[in-house]
């Protein structure tokens, strides 16, 4: 009897067209696509990685490796920063590259400016005493109020406009018959309610002009601002008020240094606005405008 011959290991449903499928040999592995470097085989010793050499005009220092091979040369990047050292412009930002840089270089910086707004600069000067500040703002008006416009000046503005308000009364009219008419004790609550009326008209009015240059582009702090403008009232109309004492307000020379004040108020208050909030003349001027023509229909129209 013949015998049947049983094997093992054949695909009888195979079609002969299919190739055999080759088992991969353990260690051996196929190339990686896209350029990248190829893993390690297992038990064998690690490929030694090559570092792009520095082309012409670099220092000698290694870029970052970059498996994907996408570095770009040299000559067609844009150059940043110096090109101290080794010359040729071999510097660039892009990702994997490094860049040198002096010690406090900025080269990406466009230098600091100071804008409307923002953080207030470094002061111009030490803060002014108050007899060179109130001396400042009659001999060189403009170095004074930008040398004091991040110093709050609150001591000397109050107590020069108090003072400014106690002699006030003396120099409108009505107001000093009913002062000389009446007696001590009814006289001396008039004359403190009209300096700390002064006082809190000053307050008003300034808080208005700081007010103002904001709305226009100003920069400037408010507390400087407000106390600057109360002694730019004050000082400004005391000689128009030590006439007035004696002369009264009716008087014509009392009534030309009224005139002539009022203008000066309006010059030393536009310098004021213009150095304290970075704006020009024009813009200065129209934001104190709305003080200069309170102070004439408060103060000076009674007499003038």
């Amino acid at each position: 009897m013949a015998g049947f011959r049983i094997g093992r290991g054949r695909d009888n449903n195979r079609s002969p067209q299919q190739p055999p499928q080759q088992q991969q040999s353990y260690g051996q592995q196929q190339p990686p696509p896209y350029g990248r470097p190829p893993y390690p085989p297992v038990g064998g010793p690690p490929p030694q990685q090559q570092w792009p050499q520095p082309g012409p005009g670099g220092h000698g220092e290694p870029e970052y490796f970059d498996p994907y091979g996408q570095q770009q040369p040299h000559a067609q990047q844009p150059p940043y920063g110096h090109g101290g050292g080794g010359g040729g412009g071999g510097y660039n930002d892009n990702p994997g590259h490094t860049q040198v840089f002096a010690v406090g270089e900025d080269p990406y910086g466009q230098g600091a400016t100071y804008q409307a707004g923002a953080a207030s600069a470094a002061p111009s000067g030490p803060r002014l005493p108050w007899k060179e500040l109130l001396r400042g703002i009659v001999m060189r008006p403009g170095q004074t109020f930008l040398q004091m416009r991040d110093y709050a000046v609150w001591g000397p503005a109050l107590i020069v406009t108090f003072l400014y308000g106690l002699l006030a009364v003396f120099g409108l009219d009505d107001a000093r018959e009913d002062v000389i008419k009446a007696t001590v004790p009814k006289a001396i609550p008039i004359v403190l309610s009209a300096g700390v009326a002064f006082v809190i008209c000053g307050l008003i009015l300034g808080a208005v002009t700081h007010t103002l240059a904001r709305q226009l582009g100003g920069d400037g702090s408010w507390q400087p601002t407000v106390g600057l403008s109360m002694l730019v009232m004050s000082i400004t109309d005391a000689p128009r008020l030590l006439f007035a004492v004696f002369l009264g307000g009716d008087n014509m020379v009392v009534q030309v240094l009224g005139w002539a004040t009022w203008v000066a108020a309006g010059a030393l208050f536009t310098s004021l606005v213009s150095k304290s909030h970075d704006l020009p003349w024009p813009k200065a001027l129209g934001a104190s405008a709305i003080q200069l023509v309170a102070l004439l229909s408060i103060i000076k129209l009674g007499t003038i």
